[in-house]
């Protein structure tokens, strides 16, 4: 299963997460950390005192759920726009998918670059996604499922979305020939 057996008491209390920022202000890895043992595992996925703590939004409005079929399903890039801008939480809970946060915060220094983050059910990690920041993800598996949390909630007629493969962000997909809905292959490159 990759992470070590560990001491399944429910009395510790090290079940932490640990939050490490990557080249894009804002966009946050979050690391659980699962205690094995040869029942399975325990792993705490969220805690709103740990993110308040790293001064992340810590309560979320809404929780979905993707289920994804077949390998290769991407799904992106999208964003909810002003004055409903979204901060995303998601985490993989089965299957593994390549999730992808692109910048498109005016002036932001990182405008217009992107990070990716390998999910799976495994590894228990998490990305956190603040506004101004398209959201995306590929499958790397079959029966992919994507948990979200996000807040405020999904307003009708705020969510937009830029191209997956535009050149301007050269993104760098796992899979070169994505399954795509209509809508999300009809998303406009993106204007700084």
């Amino acid at each position: 299963m990759g992470l070590p057996l560990r001491d399944a008491d429910p009395n510790r209390q090290d079940l932490r997460l640990i939050f490490e920022e990557t080249r894009i202000s804002g966009v946050w890895r979050v690391l659980a950390s699962p205690m094995r043992d040869e029942r399975g595992f325990f792993v705490r996925t969220f805690c709103s005192e740990a993110f308040a703590s790293q001064g992340l939004v810590a309560s979320f409005e809404q929780s979905s759920l993707s289920h994804n079929l077949k390998s290769g399903t991407l799904r992106g890039m999208h964003f909810q726009a002003e004055p409903d801008a979204e901060t995303k939480f998601v985490r993989c809970v089965r299957g593994a998918v390549f999730d992808v946060a692109v910048d498109l915060r005016p002036g932001s220094p990182t405008e217009g670059h992107w990070v990716g983050e390998t999910l799976t059910d495994e590894n228990a990690l998490g990305l956190y996604i603040p506004p101004g920041v398209a959201h995306g993800f590929q499958t790397l598996t079959n029966n992919s499922d994507v948990l979200y949390q996000i807040t405020p909630a999904f307003r009708p007629g705020f969510g937009q979305g830029v191209r997956w493969n535009d050149p301007a962000f050269g993104i760098d997909w796992p899979i070169a020939h994505p399954e795509l809905n209509t809508r999300d292959a009809g998303y406009p490159d993106w204007r700084r």
